[in-house]
């Protein structure tokens, strides 16, 4: 039989049985809104969507096992990732509670304010956050990082920059900005080498080359003199950064478009200005991103 998942205020409740879900959908834990995955659906469906589950009466319906069938119009569907069994992919998803969203960022907002909690702060905020995103079929996706790890690289370069800052050399400077973005470059790598799924590392690795890093960070600066060519420059970068993660039977492709990204950013810039809308704006950005992020059979795309 098959087992199920739904995601509620942030958290990926599963898998349960057929019977105990349809107990779910009976008490009105699961409500049409919310999103449900089973084995061998294309991706996570607001349960309202999926035919005989909310109102049907009857149990939930029979998800064929194996690899799942292909979504028309040009979409993928798929139950795998990172060695998955079946042959497709599928859209991400993000779902977290608003309220827990603002006392999480406020509580690290404070921590980079104070400098010495940086690492700690930065690594229990990123393992709520990845467990927020929902991956087709591959359930409790998490951060598995030690912010010790973090500790001599973060430390070490604080006390770089103060001596330079002392030093007051231009040509120093300037190579910091450098060695700063390398940091970054280290960083990412060392974020997706710590993602796990149930427990289990998944094996993925960044191997997008530092300079090539370096170069995008330039570009996208450069941009910004052009007021919207940034957008433009942000969604190429998301592709190559995509691109550059291995160790899955499936590409990661981003289908978001320059043109989707600024007029996104710029009704965020508008709405984060009133301060109050700022936990449903970047809710909204988050979920827009992950749903331009697809899991596709390697060379399907020709991308």
């Amino acid at each position: 039989m098959a087992s199920w998942f739904y995601a509620s205020e942030g958290k990926q409740q599963g898998p349960y049985p057929e019977g105990q879900f349809r107990d779910l959908v009976a008490q009105g834990v699961v409500r049409p809104d919310t999103l449900v995955w089973s084995e061998g659906m294309a991706g996570w469906q607001k349960a309202a969507e999926i035919p005989g589950l909310i109102g049907g009466g009857g149990a939930p319906p029979m998800m064929p096992a194996g690899g799942p069938p292909m979504m028309g119009s040009g979409g993928y569907a798929g139950a795998g990732y990172a060695g998955g069994g079946g042959g497709s992919g599928g859209a991400l998803a993000v779902d977290f509670g608003i309220l827990e969203f603002t006392w999480r960022s406020i509580v690290m907002l404070i921590g980079m304010c104070l400098i010495i909690p940086v690492p700690w702060v930065f690594v229990w905020y990123t393992k709520w956050i990845v467990s927020c995103v929902k991956v087709p079929g591959r359930p409790n996706l998490s951060f598995t990082g030690n912010a010790m790890t973090l500790v001599p690289w973060f430390f070490g370069f604080i006390v770089l920059a103060i001596a330079i800052g002392v030093i007051g050399s231009a040509l120093l400077s300037n190579l910091l900005f450098i060695a700063q973005i390398v940091l970054y470059w280290l960083l990412i790598k060392w974020m997706v080498a710590n993602l796990a799924s149930n427990g289990q590392p998944l094996g993925l690795s960044f191997s997008g080359s530092a300079w090539a890093y370096i170069g995008w960070n330039l570009l996208f600066a450069i941009s910004i003199i052009t007021i919207i060519g940034w957008a433009w420059v942000a969604a190429a970068q998301m592709r190559w950064f995509c691109r550059s993660i291995e160790g899955t039977r499936r590409e990661i492709v981003f289908k978001g478009s320059g043109l989707g990204i600024l007029w996104r950013g710029i009704v965020a810039a508008i709405l984060s200005s009133l301060i109050i809308p700022i936990p449903w704006v970047y809710r909204w950005i988050m979920n827009w991103f992950a749903s331009q992020t697809e899991l596709a059979p390697r060379g399907s795309l020709g991308a």
